[in-house]
């Protein structure tokens, strides 16, 4: 039975209406965050009479705002008793929005109660839109001043909603209860949901979806990333007596537990996108070895892959709607100011950040960060998009390298050798200090021809054809001859190189080493020392290492990660140009040249790479791949004396 207007009056006076509480949950964690207040009659006369039965007879005789007033009134009062800051949202009629009075007296009775207007929700149909839209704008703009919130009901029912959209300043969209009753079994109704979901979410507004009645349903909305959900799988609307109840409960035990946070999870996926495009995405983002996430510009976590979910030791569900200062607060201040660039259009690449341990025990974690702005067909910008490398095998590997180049240059500086450069011309160019040990002379004297002037008489002309004949025929030279210091006896030393050739097979220099025929045993003894040393250090590794001299290419240590990586085809006493014909091929499978191989290019250029990938073809046929890194190792005089390799695995 529709009341009349002395009805209506009469129970208004008797204070017959009351306000019931509907729970608004958390989509993403599961608890509260308020509850959207209807009206209720307890008439003397019909019982419980719900809305539908009585508010178009208010609208109708006018008397729909006093309601409002009583029931707002009743409201604030409720949760005053509660000490919660709750947010509500409570329904406005179209003709309320058209009262320009109505915000003086939304403040005045707020301000009785001393209630926030920034808790308060104004939940706007758009049938109260159609007729007077920039008089309803005007009213809008008024209460937003007010710091009320503006919620567009039913979306998706009308027929000019993107129009409303733009006119107004929504702060939140709801998602009609109509489409979300069926999105489980109705894939145009699904379609729909995740289309309303995403454009509240281009918008920048809080998604709301109205009737959950079931878990699958509210586990699709969580995977569409809608940001709050009401329904009577969370429950039935609720007196002010029964508050304390609903507060009590911690979170949402109805709310599915399969959402884990072990897969990628994005407020872009539904059916809004074509399901096998979606899958490609999928696979892509989920298999990309970086962690990837897109940030909206409040710098919340819009979506995100497993690996960034890892990295950050947060599970993936407990980023999306969180900032980043939320979830990864002792690094936020590091990375904060190149995210503002971002959001300002300006994309930055390549910025290191160092991690302190997330557990007692653990090893500091080192990542590579890039950012760049995401901009929508405009050009404005949306958020930003962020690609996270961890690189701390990377740095550990460098640490370790770099402890192994001062063991090799410690043993180097304690061996017998003297390693010496000649230039095109047979002249000596360099040479180290040790000869100045041997015989005397300071190196700079030794210079040129100089060091001939320490031979034995009869060992120069011999010397002298030898480099003749190296530097003719392009041969290896390879002389014995004799030396001493003033006062001392002749010692025999053997001196080898091999000539180091430019593209054209001209002799660019010669490269080699003299050594004592009968070393020193003093020096040996100690050199064997630090060999031995050395090759502790380099077993320890976690990588694979390869030591190659500079003189003849000959590897001459191997450690045992190497060993597992390459087998038998890197041993000690191997040249490195028959080194590259065991297995070792560029990204796309082609076999190095002697002069494109990594350690080769080491020590031939002084060239030092990165982290370059390469493949190795295994025992059974197939490839393994692998990343490679090297650097050429120098003498005192900062000349190339050899190299060393470090393999990893991909």
């Amino acid at each position: 039975m529709t009341p009349d207007a002395p009805e209506i009056l009469r129970a208004l006076e008797a204070g017959e209406f009351f306000p019931v509480f509907q729970p608004l949950v958390e989509l993403r964690t599961g608890q509260l965050a308020g509850f959207e207040v209807l009206a209720r009659w307890q008439s003397p006369h019909s019982g419980l009479v719900m809305p539908d039965d009585f508010i178009p007879a208010f609208e109708h005789s006018g008397f729909i705002d006093t309601l409002t007033h009583q029931l707002l009134g009743k409201t604030f009062d409720a949760l005053s008793l509660t000490g919660r800051p709750l947010m509500i949202s409570v329904n406005l009629s179209p003709t309320q929005l058209l009262d320009a009075g109505l915000p003086a007296r939304l403040e005045t009775l707020a301000r009785a109660w001393k209630f926030p207007l920034d808790r308060l929700t104004l939940e706007i149909t758009e049938s109260a839109l159609v007729d007077d839209l920039p008089r309803a704008t005007s009213v809008a703009q008024d209460l937003k001043s007010l710091q009320c919130r503006l919620a567009l009901d039913d979306f998706g029912t009308g027929y000019s909603s993107l129009r409303h959209l733009q006119a107004l300043p929504f702060d939140e969209l709801k998602v009609d209860r109509s489409f979300v009753r069926f999105m489980d079994t109705d894939r145009e109704c699904r379609k729909i949901v995740a289309s309303v979901v995403g454009l509240g979410q281009s918008l920048g507004l809080m998604t709301i979806a109205e009737g959950v009645e079931d878990s699958a349903q509210a586990e699709m909305l969580r995977w569409l990333s809608c940001d709050l959900a009401q329904g009577w799988l969370f429950g039935h609307p609720v007196p002010a007596g029964e508050l304390p109840a609903i507060l009590a409960r911690p979170h949402w035990d109805s709310l599915p537990a399969s959402f884990d946070g072990t897969q990628s999870t994005s407020r872009f996926q539904g059916d809004a996108v074509p399901a096998h495009r979606l899958a490609q995405l999928q696979a892509i983002y989920d298999g990309a070895p970086v962690g990837l996430c897109f940030l909206d510009r409040n710098l919340r976590y819009v979506n995100l892959n497993r690996q960034l979910a890892e990295m950050n030791g947060v599970p993936a569900a407990a980023h999306v709607g969180r900032s980043v200062e939320e979830v990864i607060p002792h690094i936020f201040p590091s990375v904060e100011p190149f995210i503002r660039r971002a959001l300002q259009g300006e994309a930055t690449n390549g910025v290191e950040v160092t991690k302190p341990p997330g557990t007692p025990g653990s090893q500091p974690q080192t990542v590579m960060l890039s950012y760049h702005p995401v901009r929508d067909e405009a050009g404005d910008v949306l958020g930003v998009s962020v690609a996270i490398m961890d690189i701390s095998d990377q740095k550990n590997t460098e640490e370790a390298l770099r402890r192994s180049e001062d063991h090799y240059r410690h043993w180097i500086s304690l061996s017998p050798n003297v390693p010496w450069v000649l230039d095109g011309d047979g002249k000596v160019v360099d040479a180290s200090s040790r000869w100045t040990e041997f015989t005397g002379q300071p190196i700079d004297q030794a210079m040129g021809d100089g060091w001939l002037r320490m031979l034995h008489p009869d060992d120069v002309e011999p010397t002298r054809d030898a480099i003749r004949n190296g530097l003719h025929t392009h041969l290896p030279v390879d002389v014995k001859y004799r030396v001493r210091r003033p006062g001392e006896d002749w010692s025999w030393m053997r001196s080898r190189g091999s000539p180091r050739l430019d593209a054209e097979g001209r002799i660019l220099s010669i490269y080699g080493v003299v050594e004592p025929i009968v070393p020193r045993k003093e020096i040996s003894s100690e050199c064997a020392f630090f060999e031995s040393e050395l090759n502790i250090a380099l077993d320890a590794m976690p990588v694979g290492m390869i030591l190659a001299d500079g003189n003849d290419g000959v590897i001459f240590k191997v450690n045992a990660c190497a060993h597992q990586f390459f087998g038998n085809c890197a041993f000690p006493g191997q040249r490195l140009d028959e080194y590259v014909c065991m297995g070792l091929l560029d990204e796309h499978g082609r076999a190095f040249t002697m002069e494109e191989h990594p350690l080769a290019r080491s020590i031939l250029r002084g060239d030092r790479l990165e982290s370059l990938p390469v493949l190795h073809r295994q025992p059974d046929g197939s490839l393994a791949h692998l990343y490679v890194s090297s650097r050429p190792i120098f003498s005192d005089q900062q000349k190339i004396v050899g190299g060393m390799m470090m393999v990893r695995g991909a």
